[in-house]
C-alpha cells in the first residue's frame, strides 16, 4: 500500500508540475503568483491524504467538502492534461510537417497562451458535462432465452448495481436516485458485485436504512470488491448486512430452487490474508447443473477452470474507465472493460460501468448503470440458447 500511494503522488505531483510548466509559460508568472499557484497545487495534491486524515478523526465536514472540491479538482486536471498532450501532439505534428519547409505552416501552430487558455476552458467544459452524466443513471437491459428457466417460471429479472462507492461523495440523494431505477425494474433478485463502500465508510448512518427499502421476492445478494478490504472488511460486511443483503464469500446456493447464485471475494483479499471459501471450480461444481448459474465476481477477469460451469458471469470495477481518456488504461489490464461478451458454452459475461463513482464526482463517456437481467425460457428446440444481447 505504501509503494501505492508513494507511486500516486509521485504521478499526481508530476502531473501538477507539467501543468505549473505550462502555466507559467503562457502567462510569465511573477514571484508571488507562483507561489500562489504552487501552494494551491499542493494542497491539492495531498487533499486525498486530508480528506482520509479528517475522516478518521472525525471532521466530518470538513472531511466532505475537502473530498468533493479534491476530487472534482483531480478530474479537471487530468481533463487539463489530456487536452494539452493533444495540444501538445498537434503542434509537433505542424512542427515535423513544417521541416521541409521552413515557416510554411507555423501559422497553424498555437502559442502557448492559446493552448492554455483553449485547454481550460475545454477542460472545464467536459468536468461540467461529466459531472451531470455521472448523476444520470441509466438502466442497461440484458436479455438471456435459456432452457434452463422453467416453462412455469417464465421470466427471471436480476437487478445489478456495482461501484456504487458510498462514502464521502456518492450519498443519500445520490443511492436515492440509483434505488428509484431498481424499483422501476422490480426485480426478483437484488445483486451487488462489489465495491459497495468506499474506503472512508465512517458516518454512513441513514445509508443502510435507505438500501434496506428494496426487498425483491427472492432475496438480495452481495460480494466483496477491492473497497471493502480498504474500508476495513469487518465493518463493509456489517454495512452490508444491515443493508440486507446476504453476502456470499466463496459461496454458493440455489435460490428458492429456481436459479443458482455463487459469490467469490476479490483478489485484493489475498494481500490482506482474509480471503474466503473455495475455488471458483470447486464452488460452481457443486452446483446442479440443470439450474441457470449465476457467477458474481466483482473484477472481469476469466478462470479457464470455470468456464463451462456457469451461464452469467456479473461483474464491475473498470468503471469503463469513468472518464474517457482513462479507459486507454483500464484496456491494457482489462480487456473486458464493460458491456456483454459471449463466452463457450453459450454464457454470457456481462461488465457493469458501475452505478457511482471513485475519485472525481464525473463520468465522461463512461455513464453509470443499473443492470437488468432478464432471464426467459426459451425451449431447447430453439435457436441460440442462453445467448443474451443488450437493449
Amino acid at each position: 500500500m505504501s509503494l501505492f500511494l508513494l507511486t500516486f503522488f509521485l504521478l499526481y505531483g508530476g502531473l501538477h508540475y507539467y501543468l505549473f510548466v505550462k502555466a507559467n509559460a503562457a502567462l510569465a508568472l511573477g514571484t508571488l503568483p507562483s507561489i500562489s499557484l504552487i501552494l494551491i497545487m499542493v494542497l491539492m495534491v495531498f487533499a486525498p491524504l486530508i480528506v482520509y486524515t479528517s475522516e478518521r478523526h472525525g471532521f466530518f465536514p470538513l472531511a466532505r467538502l475537502l473530498s468533493f472540491i479534491g476530487y472534482s479538482w483531480m478530474g479537471f486536471v487530468f481533463l487539463c492534461f489530456s487536452c494539452f498532450i493533444l495540444i501538445d501532439f498537434f503542434r509537433l505534428l505542424v512542427y515535423a510537417g513544417g521541416l521541409p519547409f521552413p515557416g510554411f505552416f507555423s501559422h497553424l501552430s498555437p502559442s502557448p497562451r492559446y493552448s492554455f487558455f483553449l485547454s481550460l476552458l475545454l477542460s472545464l467544459c467536459i468536468a461540467l458535462y461529466g459531472y451531470f452524466e455521472a448523476r444520470h443513471i441509466r438502466t442497461e437491459r440484458v436479455v438471456l432465452k435459456t432452457s434452463k428457466i422453467s416453462k412455469e417460471v417464465g421470466k427471471l429479472k436480476i437487478a445489478q448495481i456495482s461501484d456504487v462507492h458510498l462514502g464521502m461523495i456518492v450519498r443519500e440523494e445520490r443511492l436515492t436516485r440509483i434505488l428509484d431505477e431498481v424499483k422501476r425494474a422490480d426485480p426478483d433478485i437484488f445483486i451487488s458485485t462489489g465495491d459497495l463502500v468506499d474506503a472512508q465508510i465512517n458516518n454512513l448512518e441513514g445509508l443502510a436504512g435507505i438500501l434496506r427499502e428494496i426487498n425483491p421476492k427472492y432475496g438480495k445478494f452481495a460480494i466483496t470488491g477491492n473497497h471493502e478490504f480498504y474500508a476495513g472488511l469487518s465493518q463493509s460486511l456489517e454495512f452490508t448486512q444491515n443493508a440486507g443483503f446476504t453476502v456470499l464469500r466463496g459461496q454458493g446456493l440455489t435460490v428458492a430452487g429456481l436459479i443458482n447464485l455463487a459469490g467469490v471475494d476479490d483478489l485484493t483479499g489475498e494481500s490482506f490474508g482474509l480471503l474466503k471459501g473455495a475455488s471458483e471450480k470447486e464452488l460452481l461444481s457443486g452446483l446442479p447443473r440443470e439450474k441457470f448459474t449465476v457467477l458474481l465476481k466483482h473484477r472481469p477477469d476469466l478462470e479457464k477452470s470455470a468456464l463451462g460451469l456457469f451461464d452469467l458471469q456479473a461483474s464491475g470495477h473498470t468503471h469503463q474507465g469513468q472518464i474517457l481518456p482513462f479507459r486507454l488504461i483500464t484496456r491494457l489490464f482489462f480487456p473486458y472493460d464493460g458491456g456483454s461478451f459471449h463466452l463457450p458454452n453459450h454464457a454470457i459475461l456481462h461488465v457493469s460501468r458501475g452505478t457511482g463513482t471513485w475519485g472525481p464526482p464525473i463520468r465522461v463517456l463512461a455513464p453509470p448503470e443499473v443492470t437488468v437481467y432478464e432471464l426467459i425460457h426459451e425451449d431447447k428446440a430453439q435457436k441460440n440458447e442462453g445467448q443474451g444481447k443488450l437493449e
